[in-house]
């Protein structure tokens, strides 16, 4: 009885040795977080199907096509459910929400389709209980496998569950260790090359510990005596008390260039090496910046223990690129450190699909740093926190919500799960006014034109101006009519913008002219450091964010000036933003401090009690059904849908070559910094209008105009937007 037809060796795949070297390898995964035994009877189990006469029929066919170089069989019988059957059948009698079989026969079941909805699965092991090929595959594996009788009468603990939600994450985390145990013994078999691959030794945290302590006594030993950089060290040693504290949520409340990134590297290394943890993932909200952060922190523990991983990662020319390590560990985060996005982390965790899902349980035994914490969508707040809450309660994560304007995440606003919350940062405030390197200037009381705005930008010789639609970017930018400026926005693909932001440093070290008109795209963590920064009136976080791009270094002889403006084309993207904005301008009217981290437990108190809506889609009801295809499909960190589009010019020579071979993970991979998404709503207009041509199913060519300044151009009258 085989698993899989011969490998290139010619090497049949024993179907008796992968079920058990899966169910060895799900054991250890899920040993992790207290379900070893449990996910050894889910590994066991996955594949009792192959054991009928007609999956072996069917393997042989495949093989006998293939040494004949003829189509095979399309689609192989089913050979998932007779697993489920049995652990259904064997542990059916539970006076609970979620039945012991079920929760076995669920990860089983889709562990290539993706996890259903409870009906269709239950009426799925009714109507397979009865078909003949099932009773024979569970009757030839009993007597192949003379100890899975005898595990049918068992009935391994599981964690304490209370819970419908908590039953409901199990199953997400069981099936991500199945589905990673069962494709690396696979790949072991089939692609011994591949696995190899995996195979690396990596530091410890305790080796980790040692050279981010050692890279910061020499951070120090260099750095300047300034007000700033003694904050900085400071702040550093403060937060390294409290890596000794149980595991739990933490705060790390720093102002902007208080050195957040290396703190909290730093107090996660420590807590993890403490706690006996495995892993760090660092979790950002623009892939702007996740290419900075895993650059500052390669510089501290090496390009070899950090792992980047999100839409905009591009392999290097030089790798094998489907064998690379960088490249295989994207599949399954099995890595010490992982730089990833929040669309990344919680589309993974909120997913159906076993291909996203085979990386979540390398959450468990993690610290997690959300970096800029106040970004996390507010329709969506409430199944994020109730997830990170389970992932802190049964699966020994640390979280940490690093930013400088913190959200009031608390218990007296509704997020009970928060209660105790604990601040790594004493006194912040002190630091707060110690850093403070910039002042604002509030100007919101007159709207001013575009062409008042381009006279400000004029006076200064650098400055940095941030909007709030990329339809006011290109219409400053066009008014500002500066042949020098740069313009910023999501219309240019992400290697346009790579050039655009290091011909900005340049010019910004070298002390040139530097005008710059962006979205928020630059708002937070970008390390630019301009004199001068406007800021169009928006949410009040956003403006804060937007003065960090202001005497960063605090290296100008006097406080940097942060002007806040009203344009007189004052619209704003609807929903969470413009409910925000507006809140903003009346706190800025009232005249608040916004140096003061008090302020923004304020801003973000009333904000969460005007938008009570913190699950506006019914994620949590949807999860309490344990309908897994609807929770994926509302949970969508970016509400409107996309599709990308190809930009030509700006496709690598190795990219050119990926897309001749067709479109495959690997070519999607090389592509994405040639890309730009377009909403999926505009699709059909821009293919009439010849804006758009199809490449193949699911990816398309920009054939419209594509401005070397503003990036797409999408108007059917281009000659006065072309600069």
């Amino acid at each position: 009885m085989y698993a899989h037809t011969p490998n290139d060796d010619g090497e049949w795949h024993d179907l008796k040795a992968h079920l058990e070297a899966v169910a060895e390898r799900a054991r250890e995964f899920a040993a992790s977080f207290g379900a070893g035994d449990v996910a050894y009877l889910a590994g066991l189990l996955h594949d009792v199907g192959k054991f009928s006469s007609t999956f072996q029929a069917y393997l042989r066919a495949c093989h006998e096509a293939k040494m004949r170089n003829l189509p095979g069989p399309h689609r192989g019988p089913d050979h998932s459910s007779a697993g489920s059957v049995v652990a259904q059948v064997a542990w059916k009698n539970e006076d609970n929400e979620l039945s012991f079989g079920n929760t076995i026969a669920w990860p089983i079941a889709a562990h290539h389709a993706g996890l259903s909805d409870l009906a269709a699965l239950e009426e799925r092991l009714v109507r397979m209980a009865k078909d003949p090929l099932v009773a024979e595959a569970v009757k030839t594996a009993a007597n192949s496998m003379p100890g899975l009788q005898a595990l049918r009468q068992s009935k391994p603990e599981r964690a304490n569950l209370s819970g419908v939600l908590a039953q409901e994450f199990f199953v997400r985390m069981l099936l991500s260790t199945l589905v990673d145990a069962d494709r690396l013994d696979t790949e072991a078999w089939r692609e011994p090359r591949k696995a190899e691959k995996r195979l690396r030794e990596v530091p410890s945290m305790s080796a980790l510990r040692h050279l981010v302590n050692s890279k910061q006594t020499e951070l120090v030993a260099e750095a300047k005596p300034t007000e700033i950089n003694q904050a900085r060290q400071e702040i550093y040693l403060n937060v390294l008390r409290h890596t000794t504290e149980e595991q739990g949520f933490f705060r790390l409340s720093v102002p902007t260039g208080g050195g957040k990134t290396r703190t909290s590297l730093s107090f996660a290394v420590h807590h993890a090496e403490f706690h006996g943890l495995r892993r760090i993932v660092f979790a950002l909200p623009y892939m702007t910046i996740t290419e900075q952060v895993a650059n500052e922190l390669r510089d501290v523990v090496g390009s070899d223990v950090v792992l980047e991983h999100h839409s905009g990662i591009e392999v290097e020319e030089d790798e094998d690129w489907q064998r690379s390590w960088a490249y295989l560990a994207t599949e399954n985060w099995d890595a010490p450190i992982i730089v990833t996005t929040t669309v990344q982390l919680f589309e993974s965790l909120f997913s159906n699909r076993p291909g996203k899902l085979r990386k979540v349980h390398r959450l468990a035994e993690a610290v997690i740093v959300l970096d800029e914490a106040q970004t996390l969508p507010i329709p969506l707040l409430d199944p994020i926190l109730d997830v990170l809450s389970e992932l802190v309660q049964r699966y020994n994560v640390s979280v940490v919500l690093s930013t400088a304007t913190q959200p009031a995440l608390d218990e007296q606003l509704g997020f009970p799960s928060l209660a105790n919350i604990r601040e790594l940062v004493p006194e912040p405030d002190r630091y707060f006014r110690s850093l403070k390197r910039v002042r604002y200037e509030n100007t919101t009381e007159v709207a001013w034109s575009w062409d008042r705005v381009a006279q400000e930008m004029r006076r200064a010789g650098q400055v940095l101006c941030v909007v709030n639609t990329k339809n006011h970017a290109r219409q400053l930018f066009q008014t500002l009519d500066d042949e020098t400026a740069v313009h910023l926005s999501t219309n240019m693909c992400p290697a346009h913008r790579r050039e655009r932001f290091n011909d900005i440093g340049r010019r910004l070290k070298n002390g040139i002219p530097c005008r710059v008109v962006s979205t928020q795209l630059i708002e937070a963590g970008v390390d630019l450091n301009f004199p001068v920064v406007m800021r169009a009136l928006g949410p009040l976080d956003s403006i804060v964010q937007a003065a960090g791009r202001c005497n960063r270094e605090g290296t100008l002889p006097e406080l940097g000036r942060v002007i806040v403006f009203k344009p007189e084309e004052h619209t704003l993207p609807e929903g969470v933003y413009k409910v925000a904005a507006q809140l903003g301008e009346s706190l800025l009217q009232q005249g608040v401090d916004l140096d003061e981290p008090a302020t923004f437990g304020r801003y973000f108190g009333e904000l969460y009690r005007t938008l009570l809506e913190r699950d506006a889609h019914g994620i949590q009801a949807l999860r309490e059904r344990l309908n897994y295809p609807a929770v994926a499909e509302q949970f969508r960190m970016i509400a409107d849908n996309t599709v990308p589009v190809v930009i030509r010019s700006y496709m690598s020579e190795k990219a050119k070559q990926a897309l001749k071979s067709g479109i495959t993970r690997g070519t999607m991979r090389v592509l994405q910094p040639s890309l730009v998404t377009i909403y999926e709503r505009n699709m059909a207009s821009y293919e009439q209008e010849g804006l758009i041509t199809p490449i193949e199913d699911g990816l398309w060519e920009w054939t419209g105009i594509y401005d070397p300044n503003l990036g797409i151009i999408a108007q059917r009258n281009v000659e006065q937007y072309v600069t």
